[in-house]
């Protein structure tokens, strides 16, 4: 009994470094995320990366939230058929090829195209709350993040907690501030990722001024931190 526990621990260790190994593998002629990251803005680059969430599908075009052990890539319209949209599903390893772009200081990779390969990666929240406010933060942009422990604030003059882009629809964005250590963030549940009947869009429609939520989402960038929140926690 003890050898047999040994050996399934044995093959559990060899299962993990496998998997572990095919996430730190690049194909050739792949960039490491480092070489993407120091790539010129409007380069060719081409890299492996893996869905974390897909925001958008339409006229044949994807826009995908990926990342990979080191860095993520914000994927913007890369060509897509339907079909091969809905074989997406998060962890699912792609190959991109296309453009480095920014927009409002969103680095995004445009003008794709990508090729679905064998692999899967699924990446944990990583707690970037005590880089709120400083140099660091965009080191992590598009990454899947967490916050912790932030307090929620009057949007605007009204003293509602949030704010609908489109308050009569509710067909679009919705946004709401939260604070840590007297500072304060505009945080956002992006529609398209996240619609009005997805829970994280009516946890923030629940949300009172002075609540304490913890938060996970992705650090989307639009001209300062501007993070796509999919789960909202009140204390």
């Amino acid at each position: 009994m003890k050898k047999l526990l040994l050996l399934a621990f044995a093959l559990m260790m060899v299962f993990a470094v496998v998997a572990c190994s095919d996430t730190d593998k690049k194909g050739e002629g792949v960039m490491t995320y480092a070489e993407y990251d120091a790539a010129e803005l409007q380069t060719q680059v081409v890299v492996e990366t893996y869905v974390q969430a897909k925001q958008s599908w339409w006229d044949n075009k994807a826009t995908l939230y990926t990342q990979d052990k080191d860095g993520a890539y914000f994927i913007y319209e890369a060509a897509c058929s339907e079909a091969d949209y809905a074989k997406l599903t998060p962890g699912t390893k792609i190959k991109v090829t296309g453009y480095k772009a920014e927009w409002s200081g969103e680095i995004e990779i445009a003008d794709a195209t990508f090729e679905i390969e064998t692999g899967n990666y699924v990446a944990k929240a990583e707690d970037v709350t005590s880089l709120l406010g400083t140099d660091d933060l965009v080191k992590h942009q598009n990454k899947f993040v967490s916050f912790k422990g932030m307090k929620v604030e009057a949007y605007d003059e009204s003293g509602a907690a949030f704010a609908y882009k489109d308050p009569e629809g509710k067909s679009d964005d919705l946004y709401f501030k939260v604070s840590k250590d007297g500072k304060t963030y505009d945080f956002c549940v992006e529609y398209y990722l996240c619609g009005k009947d997805t829970d994280v869009y009516k946890a923030v429609e629940g949300l009172k001024v002075g609540d304490t939520v913890d938060m996970e989402g992705f650090l989307y960038w639009y001209n300062g931190a501007n993070p796509h929140i999919t789960s909202v926690t009140v204390k």
